[in-house]
């Protein structure tokens, strides 16, 4: 009988801990709620592999949904397209040319599919050892400017759909290198006029809120007189100035210690790794080399933050991949995704009262969002209908790849509300916001609903 009270004072903490298990103490008042990480690759906005249709006449059929469709079931939620515009080196594009544009984009909106967008003129050589053979490769500056103010009233129109522009327009295959009437290697400030004329007009003809890649940092240093130094703040970070906006394309990934000249020197790399935290780096590999070995592949993915790649080309290097086992990986982790590692919420709420909310996100992919998105928290009652939506106090653009945020808001609950109501957590596309195809789902199991586009924290009773 001496160790009753043992018992029961240690009978009486189990019973505390037992009661309090879920607690924060970090959030006092707060419940503990766990999740589980789905292990699946879906389809999510605005990254992952794509591939891509290319048109070289007004004669061409515009992409179909079925087409779009079956790239969502498939996990892929970017297409692109690169219109060729050899016929018109010394011309207007023509009107059928334009309207085959249009419908193409028209075909993109609503699909839950974005278009990476490329224009070119030559799309090919027939003997590289003599590429000469094959020019023009493009028309004048003046015909170049001329295009693009034709087709700035459509981008505009149809920025909704376009994920991010490539440069394009210079050189075979829209890449900037056999040109002829560019300079095929500038050296001086003068000799890159001509390309930054082409970029400014671009990026005039483009929203503010989105993006143009160009083939090589060293073009965005040597047109705009930047350095390792000048690389993008956090607090100029996605705005709609010429240094935020300018992103990167790389065509011959791992293809060789310096991919095939797409860097001059580490310096060029480490530009490309600072820039590429805020701005979009995709593009495609063109070669086998020891670079793309797993190991190096997936650390350079990361430092790089690739949001998207070309499955389709070059078909050796992605073959090894998936012999050598990290082409899964890689799916996986392109661009964002996005884990509710726990939430913390309120225990005990009321109507009319303040609810806390506390989420750690973590980002498992290489790179964050890039585009404009919505965050917000909805409270949505008994019939599933949305009863009340609080914008969240964090951007989730700056949800950094390989990095856990912590957001914690407090909201104030409607008064009068009875019954059982759920917390759900929505990352809507600004365009789309009614549209599920296009708001981001966590990679975790049991909270996506499909319907909505929510996904759904945790159920309260008021």
């Amino acid at each position: 009988m001496k160790h009753t009270g043992i018992l029961l004072t240690l009978a009486t903490l189990l019973l505390i801990l037992s009661c309090n298990k879920n607690m924060n103490p970090d959030y006092p008042g707060t419940e503990r709620i766990s999740f589980i990480e789905e292990e699946e690759v879906f389809a999510n906005p605005e990254r992952g592999l794509y591939t891509g249709n290319s048109f070289s006449s007004e004669t061409g059929s515009p992409v179909t949904i079925g087409v779009l469709q079956a790239d969502r079931r498939t996990g892929r939620s970017l297409r692109m397209l690169e219109f060729w515009l050899k016929p018109f080196l010394e011309s207007d594009i023509s009107e059928g040319y334009l309207e085959l544009i249009r419908k193409n984009f028209e075909v993109f909106r609503g699909s839950g599919v974005k278009v990476i967008l490329r224009f070119g003129y030559k799309d090919g050589i027939r003997d590289l050892s003599h590429p000469e053979n094959d020019a023009p490769f493009d028309p004048t500056e003046e015909q170049v400017l001329r295009h693009i103010a034709q087709l700035k009233p459509i981008l505009q129109e149809y920025a909704d759909v376009i994920y991010v522009l490539q440069a394009g327009f210079i050189g075979c295959w829209g890449e900037w290198y056999y040109t002829t009437n560019f300079n095929m290697n500038p050296q001086s400030p003068e000799d890159y006029l001509p390309r930054k004329h082409v970029v400014d007009a671009l990026l005039d003809a483009l929203p503010g809120n989105r993006q143009i890649e160009l083939r090589t940092p060293r073009f965005k240093m040597k047109m705009y007189g930047w350095s390792l130094a000048d690389t993008i703040s956090r607090a100029e970070a996605h705005t709609p100035t010429t240094k935020a906006r300018l992103a990167g394309h790389n065509d011959c990934y791992l293809a060789g210690a310096d991919d095939q000249g797409t860097f001059r020197g580490q310096e060029e790399r480490a530009y490309w790794n600072a820039e590429t935290k805020y701005t979009i780096m995709g593009g495609e590999t063109c070669a086998m080399s020891k670079y793309c070995e797993c190991p190096n592949t997936l650390d350079n993915l990361a430092k790089q933050h690739f949001s998207y790649l070309n499955q389709s080309y070059n078909r050796t290097v992605i073959n090894y991949w998936i012999k050598n086992e990290c082409y899964d990986e890689l799916k996986e982790r392109l661009g964002y995704r996005l884990v509710l590692s726990e939430a913390d919420i309120t225990k005990k709420p009321a109507a009319g009262s303040p609810l806390r909310v506390v989420l750690l996100i973590r980002n498992d992919g290489f790179a964050s969002i890039m585009n404009p998105r919505d965050a917000e928290l909805v409270l949505t009652g008994p019939d599933g209908k949305v009863v009340k939506t609080w914008p969240l106090n964090s951007d989730p653009r700056y949800w950094m790849g390989g990095e856990t945020t912590v957001v914690d808001q407090t909201v104030e609950l409607p008064s009068g509300l009875s019954g059982e109501y759920t917390i759900c957590l929505n990352l809507p596309d600004p365009d789309y916001r009614d549209n599920p195809l296009y708001s981001i789902r966590l990679a975790n199991k049991d909270v996506w609903d499909e319907e909505t586009g929510f996904n759904k924290l945790h159920t309260i009773t008021l």
